[in-house]
């Protein structure tokens, strides 16, 4: 058999177990002419475990307007979101601090998220997860 023609990749956040044919879903798709409930369905299926979480997917399209797609790990301001119990990062950094990370938490979110990033190397992959919390106004164990 032969393999499938990629027209194009598509990376969308969603709510696990809770996407809907709407926006932004439903455009991204629908301009590709996929059939947006069979990825809904087939989406809300494998994340429904994980409801509530943002997860994002790597959607691949063909030519033939079939599709596959590939979960990723939550963002790491969800996961900082998730780790310190806050709704929201900060809407006035550096004015305003939400919260503070332990050095072990940035390391237990560097690890666990690091086969997403673009680094294999653990201190890198921390710097990345400190970077994201200083501009959700959240404090690195008394760091700023």
């Amino acid at each position: 058999m032969a393999t499938k023609k990629v027209l194009t990749t598509v990376k969308v956040n969603l709510k696990a177990g809770e996407a809907t044919p709407a926006a932004p879903l439903g455009p991204i798709l629908g301009q590709h002419g996929v059939a947006i409930m069979d990825f809904v369905k087939a989406y809300n299926d494998k994340t429904a475990e994980k409801k509530g979480q943002v997860i994002p997917a790597v959607i691949t399209i063909y030519e033939d307007r079939s599709f596959d797609f590939e979960l990723r790990l939550a963002p790491v301001s969800e996961m900082i979101k998730k780790t310190l119990k806050i709704e929201k990062g900060s809407g006035a950094t550096p004015r305003d601090i939400v919260g503070t990370l332990s050095d072990s938490q940035v390391n237990e979110i560097a690890r666990e998220k690091m086969a997403d990033l673009n680094t294999d190397n653990i201190e890198a992959a921390k710097r990345i997860v400190a970077g994201t919390a200083r501009s959700m106004g959240v404090k690195i164990n008394g760091k700023n």
